[in-house]
């Protein structure tokens, strides 16, 4: 059985935003769930102009 890496990827501002969603203890059980998701997954570098 051959293992793929995620081709997912989590933009900068979604990581963010569950990044202050974990950081918040009033934030729901389901919800800290989602965001802890979202953070396991690689985050796009930021693009150089």
């Amino acid at each position: 059985m051959t293992t793929k890496k995620p081709n997912e990827t989590t933009s900068a501002r979604v990581a963010t935003v569950a990044s202050n969603l974990l950081r918040n203890p009033s934030t729901p059980k389901p919800v800290r769930t989602v965001a802890a998701s979202v953070l396991t997954q690689r985050v796009k570098p930021a693009s150089k102009r």
